[in-house]
């Protein structure tokens, strides 16, 4: 099987500590990909680092995007954003989005006028360079919805760890967003999730780990890995009728069409 993780921090710990380690995890699982969203200007250059430093033939190959994070919304200013489109000129070919980016009103005291004008700006960037959108959202999905339909990604993007309604699915994907599959769906409890993703098309999903956050059942108070998406693929066979090769081969063609990646080897 070739497996995308289609969101991964590989910047983090552990990772960090010994990249080639888990990446030769990753590959025994089948992984081909994996994506690396950042948070903010912090680790745009770590990330850009990480992955246009890799050898062409190395596999996993490796794939970032710039953005500013909405949890870390204390830390950015204008200045960001004006470095951000910056960065976002001056970047490679292995910077395949503008991410991660989104609403998190979960925030404590969350200004979230501000949050909705940078994302917002965020979107007008990835039409502006021709990037598709890795977009993170908590207790914010109206207000979201409006910011796309305002400004709508033309290249489209991925709503990372959804955990929403079949219907707020179907409001994404009218919009030309697809669906982030991960750990989530390992956990029985998560009844809703479950059959929301249970009955979307296949070529809407791609899968994601989010490590090292969102363990899988199992797995609870480790890191997450990304030679772990394998299990999610899994996970998501046993509540579907594909095969885990079958959800492994279109959800990898949905990254690789979402992000412009090369097809896997």
């Amino acid at each position: 099987m070739h497996l995308i993780d289609s969101h991964c921090h590989f910047d983090f710990a552990p990772f960090s500590q010994a990249p080639a380690a888990y990446l030769k995890d990753a590959q025994r699982a089948g992984v081909s990909h994996i994506v690396i969203p950042s948070v903010g200007e912090k680790n745009w250059q770590r990330i850009q680092a990480i992955c246009e430093q890799q050898s062409p033939e190395t596999q996993p190959a490796l794939y970032y995007a710039l953005g500013m994070h909405p949890f870390f919304a204390a830390e950015h200013s204008p200045q960001t954003l004006t470095r951000l489109e910056q960065a976002l000129a001056q970047a490679g070919p292995r910077c395949v989005a503008v991410g991660e980016c989104g609403l998190d009103f979960a925030i404590a005291d969350a200004d979230r006028a501000q949050q909705v004008e940078w994302l917002s700006a965020q979107l007008s960037l990835a039409n502006q360079f021709n990037l598709p959108v890795i977009l993170h959202c908590r207790k914010a999905f109206p207000e979201i919805v409006t910011c796309l339909k305002s400004c709508p990604p033309i290249r489209g993007g991925i709503y990372h760890a959804f955990s929403g309604s079949l219907q707020q699915a179907h409001q994404l994907l009218d919009l030309g967003i697809k669906i982030g599959v991960g750990g989530t769906i390992t956990y029985r409890r998560a009844n809703k999730t479950r059959t929301t993703i249970a009955q979307l098309p296949l070529d809407a999903l791609l899968l994601e780990t989010d490590a090292p956050d969102m363990p899988l059942a199992g797995f609870q108070g480790e890191p997450n890995r990304p030679d772990r998406v394998a299990l999610v693929c899994e996970a998501l066979a046993e509540l579907r009728s594909e095969s885990a090769a079958d959800i492994s081969r279109a959800s990898s063609k949905n990254a690789c069409e979402l992000f412009a990646l090369p097809s896997q080897k």
